[in-house]
């Protein structure tokens, strides 16, 4: 079952890359950010009530490790996901998420530092392949022509990504639910905490940008849609089987991510952009592997 939800988690979060790549070039980065979030929280709220009428269980208790793990996922993924729009800002969107990518590459590394994951000699390999990839990826010319701003960006990216991934499933191991309902709250009050800070924020700060946002209802919508189906799957399928597993096997969202890039967003993916997707995704699947 995890693989089914990896499957739909990688579909839909290449889909909702391609949404927010989209709303980037006319809002900005907070706005973007928001967007995969606003109205996701109903849609989570509902999937929840949708499981109780399905499956009565007891209510959630709270405890102080379960409530530390969804402050930190939700503020790691706010920050993931403005990174990742800055990213998409610099390149196009194929190559964007192709460096936030190194997601995988850093769990696995955060997995063995800090929850006992070992590494073997081909794991270390995996590593440096995906590193070569990282590279390729944000050379905007020639292989030689290295942008170490864009690696450096990258790879905080998909730290912050790592982190939430890892933190997420700490949060939903950490009470005694069944496994969808378990990821169905994790999922509600990440997003709902996350809606809460974006929002109060932009009203302070930035109401122009929510503006912007009323004013593109489709993409807005498509994002925070996208989002919330692609969070049920990652959410369900990290609550059922460890971070790196998961991770590997969706590694598949980079194929359609290239799909989506060249028949929906008409954009041209160069050959070495295409090694370098290629190759952060035989790196994951060298280190979770071996």
């Amino acid at each position: 079952m995890w693989v089914l939800f990896t499957l739909m988690a990688a579909f839909m979060q290449a889909w909702r890359n391609a949404f927010q790549s989209e709303l980037s070039r006319e809002v900005s980065v907070a706005g973007v950010t928001l967007a995969r979030f606003l109205y996701a929280a109903p849609l989570a709220g509902l999937y929840l009530w949708l499981l109780y009428q399905w499956q009565p269980v007891e209510p959630l208790e709270l405890n102080p490790r379960f409530t530390g793990f969804v402050v930190g996922a939700a503020l790691m993924q706010i920050l993931a996901t403005g990174l990742m729009v800055k990213l998409f800002q610099m390149k196009n969107f194929a190559v964007g998420a192709g460096l936030a990518k190194s997601e995988a590459l850093v769990a696995a590394v955060l997995g063995m530092l800090f929850f006992g994951t070992h590494l073997s000699l081909l794991g270390w390999l995996g590593i440096a392949l995906g590193a070569v990839a990282v590279f390729l990826l944000s050379s905007p010319g020639s292989w030689r022509q290295l942008a170490p701003a864009t690696v450096l960006l990258g790879l905080a990216c998909g730290t912050a990504f790592a982190l939430t991934s890892l933190w997420v499933r700490e949060a939903s191991l950490s009470i005694d639910l069944p496994f969808p309902h378990r990821a169905a709250w994790v999922l509600l009050l990440v997003l709902s905490l996350q809606t809460l800070l974006l929002l109060s924020y932009l009203s302070w700060r930035d109401s122009a940008t929510l503006v912007a946002l009323w004013q593109r209802p489709r993409l807005t919508g498509l994002t925070s849609l996208s989002s919330c189906l692609g969070s049920i799957g990652w959410f369900s399928a990290m609550s059922l089987q460890a971070v790196p597993y998961v991770k590997t096997l969706g590694q598949v969202e980079v194929f359609f991510t290239l799909l989506i890039a060249n028949l929906w967003l008409k954009q041209k993916v160069r050959v070495k952009d295409m090694l370098g997707l290629v190759l952060i995704a035989l790196a994951a699947i060298i280190v979770m592997w071996f």
